[in-house]
């Protein structure tokens, strides 16, 4: 049986090719769609196209920063330098230096820019076309085991959502106990308070017994019980389907607004207080959804 996903997680994977080597990290949150944002090295342009089409093609929601940090180390061997440049900026050391300034060092002079040169060959597009294929690949290690991270969150969450869709199944069914004694209830009040207020009025039992039944009917909440265990069912089977996100999502704003009914149409003290019990343990499972996928 597949399980759900939740939102949150982290995945990280390394590469390296010739002088070239990176890391790739990849987080997620929670969030109503999905939504990809990412940070890579200059000169890389195919990357964030490639992230964004891996990221949709492995996860469905949740918010996505996906970033590349990538270096590349260039032997001493490999430089050379640009003696024009250098040429310039000896002549303006030597012109400050008989103005009193102290003569530059080769250090210093080797640091300046554009003194020392990458050769023309480590900037072949070719080179640099085989070593963006190589990131592409780390890219999608990375978002897989983001999405590992991601399915072990989902199989944490699984087990206490179930035990809050058992535990909505079993307060329902107190509240069909409870409200099978409310008809005897409210015809009991309302007797009461009839036969306070007009004892003698003629035909009373007739209108007691009509008042009572139109109550009863106001306050029958049988249609708002069979809905949540038609909801139940429902959040079980979509454990069962993921990804079931956005769909629990809705199915929680159907399960408060049956609770919602049930406590509006309480006669008694005990179906108003499952009713608030209902309300809190949908609101707790609410809380789990929005960390699902």
């Amino acid at each position: 049986m597949s399980s759900i996903s939740g939102m949150t997680g982290f995945g990280r994977a390394d590469g390296a090719s010739g002088d070239w080597s990176w890391s790739v990290e990849a987080r997620s949150v929670n969030g109503r769609n999905l939504e990809v944002r990412f940070r890579g090295p200059p000169g890389f342009d195919g990357l964030e196209r490639h992230a964004k089409a891996s990221a949709q093609t492995r996860l469905n929601r949740g918010q996505i920063t996906l970033g590349v940090q990538a270096r590349r180390e260039i032997g001493v061997a490999a430089l050379k330098v640009n003696q024009d440049i250098l040429a310039r900026y000896l002549a303006l050391a030597n012109q400050l230096a008989e103005e009193g300034a102290t003569p530059p060092s080769a250090d210093g002079l080797l640091s300046l820019r554009g003194v020392l040169e990458a050769p023309e060959e480590l900037d072949d597009p070719e080179a640099r076309a085989a070593v963006e294929a190589a990131i592409v690949l780390t890219i999608d290690a990375a978002i897989d085991a983001l999405k590992v991270s991601r399915d072990r969150e989902g199989g944490q969450l699984l087990p206490v959502m179930a035990d809050f869709i058992d535990r909505i199944a079993a307060l329902a069914v107190r509240a069909e106990a409870e409200a099978a004694a409310q008809t005897d209830a409210i015809r009991e009040r309302f007797t009461r308070r009839m036969t306070e207020l007009a004892p003698d009025a003629p035909g009373l039992e007739d209108r007691i017994f009509l008042e009572a039944a139109s109550l009863a009917t106001k306050a029958d909440v049988r249609e708002e019980l069979d809905r949540l265990t038609a909801h139940v069912a429902s959040a079980r089977e979509l454990l069962r389907q993921p990804p079931a996100g956005r769909k629990l999502d809705f199915l929680m704003q159907e399960f408060m607004r049956e609770a919602n009914t049930l406590c509006s149409k309480s006669a008694t003290t005990a179906l108003t207080g499952i009713g608030l019990e209902l309300k809190a343990v949908i609101e707790q499972l609410r809380e789990q959804v929005q960390n699902v996928e």
